[in-house]
């Protein structure tokens, strides 16, 4: 039997072995990280050892890190802002930050006590990395309306291209551990220095008052050891290899498909990222004949691809229902082969030969 082919990284990334190693040792750990005692000071240790880590893979201070259960809790501080902000949301922007959304950056609003733009830095569904604006007289730009705060979702970015919090001048970023090769359910907000927020959650007053509640020890650490271990493959060229599987896919389709479409491409995108679409030809049943002859690809976000929809990025993107309702997302990691692109290059072309010939 032929093994199967994971090509669905951006959903979620193979778990790391550096992760598993360090999730099994914090297991073993006792003590509760808020306890004085020396069991709960090991497991404190812990927790800061990961924090520092999550710090230098992402250019921010130790304090400046937030665990939370992921990306999706962590864009709650958008609802936990000072009174009277309100939230710009890029139009790309992933569902978890639509869902605090208050201006469309047209400008309802343009005036008033703050605004916050919220975007993504690397689109999840086509890849395509969005430079954020730069920052004006202390604002940030955004359409009609000035932003005083400007939140960045590096989920995607994280561990796969350089960024630096700091450099980068935002007030806020979020980040899961699973899209690095850490465990589900542990994340991130990177929240700068001196910046006020209402606490995402009350109780205890962990996470120096941010989030309450014990937190997710095995998660934490695993959290830790995996974006360390990703920042060292980004460090040794592991994405400039994947970046070359991935325009090697994309050149045999374009080859044998004269009518598929690239999203992003001619653009900077995530090297392992390659959105396209068979117009006539619906993305969930390519997905469903994709996972029968092996393969696991997806339609879009994995947070909404079991939504029957065409997809809201591409529809924001300006692609008609046709090629955003057939579109696919394919996304590699540090262990797809070229064997693995070729495999799956002609098992799509089958298929789509197939449902060509079906149509007529």
């Amino acid at each position: 039997m032929t093994a199967r082919v994971y090509l669905d990284w951006n959903a979620t990334a193979m778990l790391r072995p550096e992760a598993r190693a360090a999730m099994l040792a914090a297991l073993d750990l006792a003590g509760n990280p808020s306890s004085v005692h020396a069991e709960g000071r090991a497991a404190r240790a812990a927790v800061e050892r990961a924090r520092e880590q999550v710090a230098a893979a992402v250019g921010c201070k130790p304090q400046e890190v937030i665990f939370t259960s992921g990306a999706t809790e962590a864009a709650r501080v958008l609802s936990h802002l000072p009174a009277g902000h309100a939230v710009c949301v890029q139009e790309t922007a992933h569902d978890a930050l639509w869902s605090h959304l208050d201006l469309t950056g047209v400008a309802e609003r343009p005036e008033g006590p703050g605004h916050t733009l919220a975007m993504g830095l690397a689109n999840g569904e086509t890849g395509i990395i969005t430079e954020p604006p730069v920052r004006e007289g202390g604002k940030w730009p955004w359409g009609a309306v000035r932003c005083d705060w400007l939140m960045l979702d590096i989920t995607q970015a994280a561990g796969r291209i350089p960024f630096d919090f700091a450099a980068s001048g935002a007030d806020m970023a979020i980040l899961s551990a699973h899209k690095l090769g850490g465990p589900k359910g542990v994340g991130a907000l990177i929240l700068r220095e001196g910046r006020d927020i209402a606490p995402l959650a009350q109780g205890g007053g962990q996470e120096m008052g941010r989030r309450s509640g014990t937190e997710n020890l095995p998660g934490i650490a695993g959290f830790g050891a995996a974006i360390e271990a990703a920042m060292a493959d980004l460090a040794a060229g592991i994405w400039v290899r994947v970046e070359k599987l991935r325009n090697i896919l994309e050149k045999r389709l374009d080859a044998d498909c004269k009518e598929i479409i690239f999203v992003g491409k001619g653009v900077r995108r995530l090297p392992n990222t390659s959105c396209f679409a068979a117009p006539g030809w619906k993305g969930e049943t390519q997905v469903i004949a994709m996972d029968l002859a092996g393969f696991a690809v997806s339609a879009g976000s994995a947070c909404s691809s079991g939504k029957v929809r065409a997809s809201r990025v591409l529809a924001a993107m300006g692609y008609p229902d046709d090629v955003a309702g057939s579109a696919i997302r394919v996304s590699l990691g540090p262990a797809t082969t070229e064997d693995d692109v070729q495999r799956f290059a002609d098992a799509w072309l089958a298929q789509h030969r197939r449902h060509r010939a079906r149509a007529a």
